[in-house]
Formats: C-alpha cells, structure tokens, sequence
C-alpha cells in the first residue's frame, strides 16, 4: 500500500465543498429498518480493498453484524477518491484509512471527523535496506538515498526531525509502487507496509526492516473514523458495529486460514497465497500488549497528542493546530470495553 495520506492538493479543494455539504444535509449513512431495526452502515475505504477489511468480511460471514442489527457494505476507494470528504458528506457512515494523520488534517482544515478505533495498533509503515548496507536504526540512513512514496515524505522528514538528524544529511527521492529501486542500487532504502507481503517477495531474505513506529515515530493505521454528528446522533450503531468488527478481528486471529478463506471468497482478486502469508502479520498488528489490556481498537491520548505535535513542529497544519478531543472520541471504545477486551 503505497499511499499513506490523501491528496494533499484534492483534500484541500474539497473542504469548502464538504463543509457547505455538512451544513445542508443531515447525514444520510443510517436508516433503520421497519421491522428489524436494521442500521445500514457503509464503510467507506481510503484505498482498493485489501486485508485491512479481513475482520469486517469475517463478521459478515459469521453473522456478528447480523447479530447486532448492522447491515454492513465495504465502499472501496481509489486513487480518485476522497474517502474522507465522503464521509464528511454524509455518503458513509463512518470510513477506515490508512494512516492517523489524515484524520488530523482534515481536522485542522475544518472537516467535522474524528477517529474512534485504530484497527493496528502499530503502522506497518517500513524502511527496507539489504544486508550489504543495512539501515537498521535511524542513524544508519545518514548519507544514504532513501526512495519513497511522494505522500510519505512528511514521515521521512518527521523521523529525522525526531532523531535530531539534519534533512541535508540523506537524500530523498521518489519511488514508485516496486523495489527496483533498491534491487538496483538507485537507492540504499524504499518504503512500503510491511504486511505487503506481494511486493516485499522480490527482496527475499536479504530484506533488512526498520519499522517507522520503532524508529521513533508512532502513528496508528487502518484507523476508523466518523463524524460530530454521527458520534452524538448515532452512537448506538457505532456501538454495534463496533462490537461485531471486534468479533470478526477476533475470529481473524484465532482461525487464520479460515479468515483468508472468507476474505478472496468475497474478493476473488485478492491473492489467496500472498494473504495466507500476509494474515499473521496482519493480526500481529491488530493485537498485542496494549489490545491485552484494552482490547482490539484502543487508542491512546499521550500517543495522539504525540502525532499531534510532530506535524505541528513541521508546520503541516493549514489550519488551527488540532486537540487530541478535536481528532480522536473515545466515547465508542468506553461503551464496547468488555467485548473488546473479551477478543484482546
């Protein structure tokens, strides 16, 4: 997954047409059904699908969503669309992206979102160098050409800026969405998600990894977001599809093999070899110590407001430098504490 943050030149162009949206209408994602009850929820992706929707599939599959009164659809996204203004726009009722700072930019420019579960709770973001000059901590990269995605630059300068290591002191150039650059030596370093496991097979076992989050800057992925008002008018569905995702995230990680079953059954296009490697990687992400003691989809404040200031210290903020209760509501993950913790 190349992209690590929206446009930054279509987000912008779309804040004044989403605010005027928000104001006219009310948000549309949630309509009951007569009998049943039924919450018609979309889910509107940052990207194409991938196995960042393996839970949300699982609990399709499982009935869990059935369970709670949630009809579920997976919009997926593009490199044409801006899943963030969509959802501002009432078109979804809550969205997953790939990466926390887009919430806190679209925060800053005046985009009523807010985060209220990081579906990883470390981003997979990763350096990749090969044995013969191995980039293994921050200071290694000093000296050296580092290829990476046009949109992930900002993590490059904010990780340097947070090692105290002077921009001048490596090169940054483009990449594409391959290694070639590093295979041919054009760069000691390329970047991607380490859960790619697809494009990381060219490196083979001379891959040598240094995760972003270790190397000091630590961001959340697969982040869940919704709106003001979808969060004061509508938290009792938030509250069930929250519930059913922890289920299928749960299930994810305990039946592994069946998960991926479901997930290129429902999506044909996906490779069912390169998720079957992917999948523990993917759960190792989703689950740790933290998920021990708080369950799936925790978040934290001190690690916001951590985000928070590394963008501000960059000056990215077209707008009034955000609070962490600007960007993240806790509200949801306090209601659905006990059947998180239940699959943490």
């Amino acid at each position: 997954m190349s992209h690590f943050m929206m446009n930054r030149r279509r987000f912008m162009s779309n804040v004044a047409t989403v605010g005027g949206l928000a104001a006219a209408q009310t948000l549309i994602g949630v309509r009951a059904g007569l009998a049943q009850d039924v919450a018609q929820v979309k889910m509107q992706l940052g990207w194409l699908v991938s196995n960042g929707v393996i839970g949300e599939v699982v609990a399709q599959k499982k009935g869990f969503f059935k369970e709670q009164g949630v009809q579920l659809e997976i919009v997926p996204g593009g490199p044409n669309v801006d899943g963030v203004a969509g959802v501002a726009a009432g078109q979804s009722t809550l969205g997953q992206i790939s990466s926390s700072p887009s919430v806190m930019l679209a925060r800053s420019a005046g985009i009523p979102v807010k985060a209220f579960i990081a579906g990883f709770q470390k981003h997979p973001f990763t350096y990749f160098s090969l044995k013969k000059a191995p980039i293994r901590e921050p200071k290694d990269m000093i000296g050296k050409t580092i290829a990476t995605q046009p949109t992930a630059f900002i993590l490059l300068r904010a990780l340097l800026a947070k090692n105290g290591i002077a921009e001048d002191q490596v090169k940054m150039v483009n990449m594409g969405s391959d290694m070639n650059q590093l295979l041919t030596g054009q760069a000691d370093a390329v970047t991607g998600w380490v859960t790619n496991t697809n494009a990381l097979s060219v490196l083979g076992d001379d891959r040598v990894d240094m995760m972003l989050w270790d190397a000091g800057l630590q961001l959340y992925a697969n982040v869940y977001y919704t709106t003001d008002e979808q969060l004061d008018k509508h938290a009792d569905v938030l509250v069930r599809f929250t519930t059913a995702a922890a289920k299928g995230w749960g299930y994810v990680r305990d039946h592994p093999e069946e998960a991926v079953e479901m997930l290129v059954e429902t999506y044909p296009n996906l490779d069912k070899a390169s998720e079957l490697k992917a999948v523990g990687q993917v759960a190792k992400f989703s689950f740790g110590d933290t998920t021990k003691q708080f369950g799936w989809g925790a978040m934290n404040k001190d690690n916001w407001a951590a985000q928070i200031k590394a963008y501000a210290d960059l000056k990215q903020f077209t707008g009034t430098v955000p609070a962490v209760d600007d960007v993240a509501s806790f509200a949801i993950l306090d209601a659905t504490s006990d059947i998180r913790k239940q699959v943490g």
